[in-house]
């Protein structure tokens, strides 16, 4: 994932297991990159696929809210239906 946008960076302290952190090293150097973008990458994708769910499930619960036409008519009253 290419950063597109010039933004202002901090940097964090993050512990890991000794195991973790070979298999990362391992892991950036095969894709050409360090430790630090590794991380960064896998926290903009996680952060946009949060975003994304949230995004739809507004649009999801303003769908709910509007209601649907199924199409159907009322061919009896309330009161016509609780005389049978």
């Amino acid at each position: 994932m290419e950063r597109t946008k010039k933004t202002s960076t901090q940097n964090v302290t993050v512990t890991l297991s000794r195991q973790i952190l070979r298999k990362a090293r391992e892991l950036a150097a095969r894709r050409a990159i360090s430790i630090s973008a590794l991380l960064a990458e896998q926290l903009e994708a996680l952060v946009g696929e949060d975003e994304a769910y949230e995004r739809a499930k507004r649009q999801a619960l303003a769908l709910l809210d509007k209601g649907f036409s199924l199409g159907g008519a009322l061919r009896t009253t309330r009161d016509e239906l609780h005389e049978r």
